[in-house]
């Protein structure tokens, strides 16, 4: 049997098919986030895709080909449309894996829930950002959302959909992470994702953290890893963690001092021993997949506009106007963010450039280039001491 790999690839070209398409179908969300990348709303747009024009959306999905890409309807909240049972139906007979990404909000019932299986939805994504109820219902801005979330996360489980966990790391957070796993660990999903806060629509508010703090926060996160199945979003230097705790791993080295980690590591570390996060338990780690923004990876806003990322304001095109294949593969903008060569700075001279990218969304809103280098990530390129040992690792990418 073949080693799994630690990395995974698009078995298809990524530019000629995305792993991933993610559709906002409605910016109208009751919550009011403090890091809402899309400023959700109480009331639906007007100009949002309708039915038909969603279905259309989902048919140029399917025309990507066999094995389709992913397809995840999210918002704002998606139960805010009443049409969204009937699009999971038609998107399933399209073919397409669906997914659907709700808030926590009184819509999130076990009979809604159980309506979305029934018209073939394979999984959602909820989102957890504390491990009590004051911090995540502050970090959401409506009291009761965390009894709410994790009331749907049970039923969600009873009914038969998986469930992948989505939990923002920021100030607010950052210390309670241990305590999170704690709880994704106790009800259980099938993924526990990390999303590192891209500082655009509300979120340009929130203080950023330090290329430091998200190193540390990286390595512990490849440590629980053995226990849960972790992933990251916009922090797509978790690649380039991953696989230096291999090589250090492989040759018996100690990762705290090789790496430089620091005070956070320690600490989140200490209290996951402390909760027995790690204690008799080794699962085999969740490879991370090989996508970044426009490279396997395409966002669909809820008025039809094209974007290589939800966190990218940039368009590439609108499916009302151009087939979505076509804005994929032959965008000035997409095609530019699938090649290496136009990263600048640290992460045009980085030996892990081909399998990160770093945030091409973060380096926007900070910088306004989208090929600058990733300002979260502190790695000074060649700077890792065993090159061979990566040259052997990354040669198959």
């Amino acid at each position: 049997m073949a080693p799994r790999p630690l990395i995974r690839h698009q078995r298809s070209d990524a530019g000629e098919r995305p792993f991933i398409v993610i559709w906002e179908c409605t910016q109208a969300c009751p919550l009011a986030c403090v890091h809402c990348r899309a400023s959700a709303r109480p009331e639906r747009d007007d100009g949002e895709l309708s039915t038909d024009e969603a279905t259309e959306l989902m048919a140029q999905v399917a025309s990507f080909g066999t094995p389709p890409p992913l397809f995840v309807i999210t918002g704002g909240d998606p139960f805010q449309r009443p049409d969204l049972v009937e699009l999971v139906r038609r998107g399933t007979a399209l073919g397409l894996p669906v997914s659907v990404s709700p808030s926590g909000t009184p819509t999130l019932t076990r009979a809604a829930l159980a309506d979305l299986h029934d018209a073939g939805a394979k999984a959602i994504s909820l989102s957890l950002d504390g491990s009590t109820a004051q911090i995540h219902d502050d970090f959401r801005r409506v009291a009761g959302v965390y009894d709410l979330t994790l009331d749907g996360w049970r039923a969600a489980l009873d009914v038969g959909l998986r469930v992948q966990v989505n939990t923002t790391v920021g100030r607010h957070n950052l210390h309670d992470l241990p305590e999170i796993a704690a709880r994704v660990l106790e009800l259980g999903a099938m993924t526990w994702s990390s999303f590192f806060l891209v500082p655009t629509g509300r979120g340009a508010r929130l203080g950023a953290l330090t290329p430091a703090e998200v190193e540390d926060v990286l390595s512990w996160l490849y440590d629980v890893g053995a226990a849960l199945p972790t992933r990251t979003t916009e922090a797509h230097h978790f690649r380039r963690v991953l696989l230096q705790r291999q090589v250090l791993e492989r040759r018996g080295v100690d990762h705290v001092a090789a790496l430089g980690l620091g005070e956070l590591y320690r600490e989140l570390r200490a209290r996951t021993d402390e909760l027995g996060l790690l204690a008799g338990r080794s699962r085999p780690r969740r490879p991370p997949m090989d996508v970044n923004a426009g490279r396997g990876f395409v966002f669909v806003s809820h008025r039809g506009q094209v974007h290589p990322s939800g966190f990218l304001p940039n368009p590439a095109g609108d499916v009302r106007r151009t087939p979505l294949p076509e804005i994929y593969r032959e965008s000035e903008l997409f095609a530019a963010l699938r090649q290496p060569s136009r990263l600048q700075g640290r992460c045009g001279r980085c030996e892990f450039a081909a399998v990160c990218g770093g945030s091409r969304s973060r380096a926007y809103a900070m910088t306004g280039d989208v090929f600058a280098e990733e300002p979260w990530c502190g790695y000074e390129p060649g700077s890792f001491a065993y090159q061979d040992d990566l040259a052997a690792l990354l040669a198959p990418a």
